[in-house]
């Protein structure tokens, strides 16, 4: 026996819209581009020399650590390169909006594979969403020369206006 008539109408429209929301999901992912820098040329932060628009390259230089402690200086300074605009500049409050303590693994060519809180700010979520997304937009990170790959732990001290300082170059607190 057939479904009634009603039956089959609303079975075939939720394909449809099944269908039409895939369809969708293809078309916004097709339209996605690679990041592209909107900095002027020779502009770009740790760059001595002209450069064009286009996606952001290598731009510290490879790191001589020995071990992910001393790594995790030159991480903080390339972090620091790319956010110059969000770094607090001086001490920091004595009451910080959120701290959060992050373990970050990096590859020879200095990408990203992988981030895990140690301590993560759970009152702030956006914060943590915050901090993922700046870490993984920073890579390449300096390449580990000397150690093939590397994890580094560093803490993020995020004050409420959004700008942070990472404990490797903090300045302190009030």
């Amino acid at each position: 026996m057939d479904p009634k008539p009603s039956q089959r109408s609303t079975k075939r429209s939720h394909w449809l819209l099944a269908g039409l929301m895939a369809g969708v999901a293809a078309v916004v992912a097709a339209c996605k581009s690679s990041p592209v820098s909107t900095i002027a040329p020779g502009k770009h932060p740790g760059s001595d020399s002209p450069s064009t628009l286009g996606p952001v390259t290598q731009i510290s230089p490879p790191s001589e650590a020995r071990n992910p402690r001393d790594y995790r200086k030159d991480a903080a300074t390339h972090l620091y390169a790319l956010n110059a605009e969000r770094i607090y500049q001086g001490k920091l409050p004595s009451m910080l909006y959120a701290i959060g303590v992050l373990e970050v693994d990096i590859d020879r060519k200095g990408r990203v594979t992988g981030v895990r809180w140690l301590r993560a700010p759970r009152h702030a979520p956006e914060v943590v969403a915050e901090i993922e997304r700046t870490v993984r937009a920073a890579a390449p990170f300096p390449l580990p020369a000397r150690m093939g790959k590397v994890t580094y732990t560093d803490t993020w001290l995020w004050d409420q206006s959004g700008r942070f300082q990472l404990d490797t170059l903090t300045e302190g607190q009030l």
